[in-house]
């Protein structure tokens, strides 16, 4: 990290893994949207970001399919913390839960938080249902740790979920694999 962000993101920091997934509106526009809000916030800079995947409905199938993506960020907030951040851009983003699975304008979920374990009513994690989900794995292993404990599980679990054309999933866009600048991020979607 250069510049500004060094100053604001000088206390301690923890990586995270947050999963972003659309499926109503201008899909590609909404994740922009949200990378640029995730990075944009003081105690939050995006590290790495997948390429983007389509895949299929899971859960409700009569629904469009989504664009998903995962993220790997540096933080200096506490899990809870993190994810409070995550539903408030949910909503400001038109995230309504009306449909369990449902169609969503921007879904935002932490996967991981350094190798914390919790069972909360409000979070857990690792996330419970993300090594059963083709449109988490094959993302997440673009950008996972390779030293994170869970990388070899992910890696395998990944490449069967993409060989087997689980979820329907493809490649939709391909992007670089790490950035220090939104912007350029930004430019790689555009180009």
């Amino acid at each position: 990290m250069t510049g500004w962000r060094d100053e604001e993101m000088a206390g301690s920091q923890s990586e995270a893994y947050i999963a972003l997934g659309s499926n109503i509106g201008d899909r590609e526009g909404l994740l922009l949207s949200a990378l640029d809000s995730i990075d944009g916030h003081p105690g939050i800079s995006l590290e790495r970001f997948s390429g983007i995947y389509e895949t299929d409905p899971v859960g409700y199938n009569d629904q469009p399919a989504f664009l998903n993506m995962v993220i790997a960020v540096r933080t200096t907030l506490e899990p809870l913390e993190l994810l409070r951040e995550l539903q408030k851009l949910e909503l400001k983003l038109g995230r309504t839960r009306e449909i369990r699975f449902g169609p969503r304008t921007i879904d935002l979920d932490l996967l991981l938080y350094e190798e914390v374990v919790m069972d909360l009513e409000e979070l857990t994690l690792p996330h419970p249902r993300m090594m059963e989900r083709a449109f988490v794995l094959v993302p997440l292993n673009d950008v996972l740790n390779r030293a994170h404990p869970l990388a070899e599980q992910a890696g395998k679990a990944s490449q069967e979920a993409f060989r087997q054309g689980k979820e329907g999933i493809a490649l939709w866009k391909n992007i670089q694999h790490t950035t220090t600048s939104l912007r350029s991020a930004s430019e790689r979607f555009e180009s």
